[in-house]
């Protein structure tokens, strides 16, 4: 089975490092999305399916905490992982996605075994 993945980052760059890494891990991908804020992510998660979220924390216009907790607030949404990938390693920031209904978070720099290890987590049995 192939995934669709959203990632969600305002760098180009840290979108297309988590893309290629993805890519690295040999998991299998149909489509990769990607957006540079919480809003556009919502925004295209009202238009298409994916299975799993990739998302940053810092963003401008909605943030990733901002963005989990109104995907938990849509009955279409709420069932989607969450995974964090964010610099910031502080066990309140960890504790705080956590509350809002993040199922992982990944501290970078990350590796293709932990992108593939927590997409099987949350996606094989799916």
């Amino acid at each position: 089975m192939a995934y669709n993945i959203l990632i969600v980052d305002d760098s180009l760059t840290a979108r297309t490092f988590i893309a290629r890494t993805l890519q690295m891990a040999e998991v299998p991908l149909s489509q990769v999305y990607q957006a540079r804020n919480g809003q556009e992510a919502l925004d295209l998660l009202q238009r298409v399916w994916v299975d799993l979220v990739f998302a940053d924390i810092n963003m401008p216009t909605v943030n990733g905490t901002e963005m989990v907790r109104q995907m938990r607030a849509m009955d279409l949404l709420k069932s989607i992982p969450v995974i964090i990938i964010s610099t910031d390693r502080s066990a309140q920031r960890m504790a705080e996605m956590r509350e809002a209904g993040v199922q992982a978070y990944l501290t970078k720099p990350i590796t293709p075994e932990d992108l593939k290890a927590v997409v099987e987590r949350f996606l094989k049995s799916a």
